[in-house]
């Protein structure tokens, strides 16, 4: 079946809200850089974080001593839920089912819990910080603030799985037991996930990230959250989604690639929202796109507010849904005039845009896309 957009939700080192955060897109603005340390190491790294007003005005007894990442994850929940203009009761939470997407978890308290283990001992273990170790606790703080006593699931995956957690929601919501499917990606940036990726040799010191650039300087990591509340009607729709593959080899990411854009991929695709983010997901896409849809329009939104992993192909799904509803695309920072594919350097306007499709390559080998439609 195919599955409609009834609401969406954004928690972004650009702020928050669907309309500011796409408002400050299209102007070409850049998240501020902010650098991080760690008494470790003298190895100091540049992200790109949630700035504290983006939460001004959201507080929730359950979230008092949660992580960040969950507090991410309910800001823009609750905003997926009040753009659809659906308030939750205790028979509609009934008939709603959470998916939670998620790639390194809560990293800050799980660091925490355990540095208190090494520095003084297993009795020094922390139970308030233990509960926030765990990959699902995010999805646990969600269901308890918004009544959900049903379905809910965490899905841990790279940055394609905001895509794999859709396919779920299609098949769930086959149950005519349910109503509503709210999915929520969270990502939240910590010294030791900067650390991880630049030995990985994916992460750049400073901004800014170049797309589809042939020298793969790297990602600059962003945090945040992106949250779609699913039904049954709405405007757009997700016609398609294409579960991809798994690449050991980063060769076989243009194969697995290249059949997404040939499955999903037609005559009448306007546009294409890339996971491009300065690494060599830059270039298999280039390739593949080269090949099936050489003459779309392709954005990626990382430069602009940085590889956000869990929460990344989320994000691309409000891109792109936004791009149709709206009609047009922000400018694609940071990138050489030269790529070969077509991007979007100024504002653009695509006034008959209906079909946009959303590729998922992320940077632990796993890649997928989606195909959007408004009516």
């Amino acid at each position: 079946m195919s599955l409609a957009i009834a609401g969406m939700g954004w928690v972004t080192p650009l702020g928050s809200g669907i309309d500011s955060v796409w408002k400050r897109l299209l102007q070409g603005h850049e998240a501020s850089a902010t650098t991080i340390s760690e008494s470790v190491s003298d190895r100091r790294y540049t992200t790109f974080r949630v700035p504290e007003s983006a939460l001004t005005g959201f507080a929730h007894s359950r979230l008092r001593r949660a992580s960040v990442i969950s507090r991410f994850a309910a800001a823009a929940g609750l905003e997926a839920l009040h753009n659809a203009g659906v308030k939750l009761d205790s028979q509609s939470a009934e008939r709603t089912a959470l998916i939670f997407a998620i790639s390194n978890g809560g990293v800050i308290y799980t660091k925490r819990f355990y540095r208190d283990i090494l520095e003084a001992g297993a009795q020094s273990a922390s139970p308030l910080l233990f509960p926030e170790t765990v990959f699902n606790a995010s999805a646990s703080h969600l269901a308890a603030i918004l009544g959900i006593t049903g379905a809910s699931y965490t899905l841990v995956g790279d940055g394609a799985v905001g895509v794999a957690a859709i396919k779920m929601a299609e098949d769930m919501m086959v149950d005519e037991a349910l109503d509503y499917c709210l999915l929520v990606g969270a990502e939240e940036v910590d010294w030791l996930l900067c650390d991880a990726y630049r030995r990985w040799r994916l992460l750049r010191s400073t901004p800014p990230i170049e797309p589809f650039s042939k020298q793969r300087r790297g990602m600059i990591l962003g945090e945040g959250a992106g949250a779609i509340l699913f039904a049954r009607e709405g405007p757009i729709t997700v016609e398609r989604t294409h579960a991809g593959g798994f690449f050991t080899k980063r060769a076989q990411a243009v194969e697995i690639l290249t059949a997404i854009l040939r499955d999903l991929g037609h005559s009448e695709i306007d546009l294409v929202i890339s996971s491009a983010n300065g690494t060599f997901v830059d270039q298999a896409e280039h390739a593949a796109l080269e090949e099936i849809l050489p003459d779309v329009l392709v954005y990626t939104g990382k430069p602009a507010l940085g590889e956000s992993v869990g929460a990344a192909a989320l994000w691309q799904v409000i891109l792109a849904a936004q791009a149709l509803q709206q009609r047009e695309l922000p400018p694609v920072l940071h990138a050489d005039s030269a790529v070969s594919v077509r991007l979007p350097h100024a504002r653009t306007e695509i006034p008959q845009a209906r079909q946009a499709i959303v590729l998922g390559c992320g940077v632990n080998q796993q890649a997928a896309g989606l195909r959007l439609a408004i009516r």
